[in-house]
């Protein structure tokens, strides 16, 4: 009982136990009566002077085992505690801001939402595409981009990005879906001048970097760089305004 939560001690006596057992039957050691062994076992056993040799033999092989088998556990020390500058470490940094988000040009009962990318607003009513301009996809923005990067308009999630990389889904606030598009009819690209920085399943804070594109490349292949932007489920709210709306 003492030596079962060691284990390995316990099994040290019992191969010690089974040895005198052994070499106790050798030499024909006995007892008159059943009794306890050990030190009361002299007072039945038939041999004392044997019995003693048995015993310290057998109390020597249990010490040897346990001294080669078993390693007392070291204490648990105690965990670290972090400090707050290293607990601030670990919080994600996002350096690739913008402070062009401030600017809303997409509103709603849910929430606003930011500008996506510095350059000249226009409503997604004059957007040099038929399907986004009449407003098939959502209603919300175009942008006329003087350079090429994309930000979060929100906090949410992203629910998607195109194989072709040219464009990015957002949930947004309230379940707003938010559609990125970069460009009109890129998708003919097949992803070559679009560098996507989050993928499906990502966080993004408002104001966050998620896309650099090359406008340079955009216009070398006969496409506008203009960056629709769209509530695609603009249906579901109320109150729905958008920068240059009449």
């Amino acid at each position: 009982g003492v030596n079962m939560r060691f284990f390995k001690p316990m099994i040290a006596g019992t191969i010690s136990a089974a040895v005198g057992a052994l070499i106790s039957s050798f030499m024909g050691m006995g007892a008159k009566s059943y009794g306890v062994t050990g030190l009361p076992g002299y007072l039945i056993i038939n041999k004392p002077v044997m019995y003693t040799i048995l015993l310290l033999i057998s109390a020597g092989l249990a010490f040897v085992l346990t001294w080669f088998l078993w390693k007392e556990d070291e204490a648990k020390k105690p965990a670290p505690v972090e400090t707050l500058e290293e607990k601030a470490a670990e919080i994600p940094a996002y350096p690739d801001t913008s402070d062009v988000v401030a600017n809303t040009v997409i509103g709603c009962s849910a929430g606003e939402l930011g500008q996506i990318t510095k350059g000249n607003v226009i409503p997604y009513t004059q957007l040099p595409d038929p399907l986004f301009a009449q407003g098939t996809m959502g209603i919300g923005v175009g942008i006329e981009p003087e350079e090429g990067a994309v930000y979060a308009p929100c906090d949410g999630e992203i629910t998607s990005v195109a194989d072709s990389k040219h464009a990015i889904g957002i949930e947004g606030p309230e379940e707003m879906d938010i559609l990125i598009h970069v460009g009109v009819d890129t998708v003919e690209m097949k992803g070559d001048g679009f560098k996507p920085l989050v993928e499906e399943g990502s966080k993004v804070v408002k104001g966050q970097k998620i896309m650099e594109f090359d406008r340079d490349k955009i216009k070398a292949a006969g496409h506008p760089d203009t960056v629709v932007f769209l509530l695609t489920n603009s249906d579901d709210y109320e109150n729905v305004t958008f920068t240059g709306q009449e």
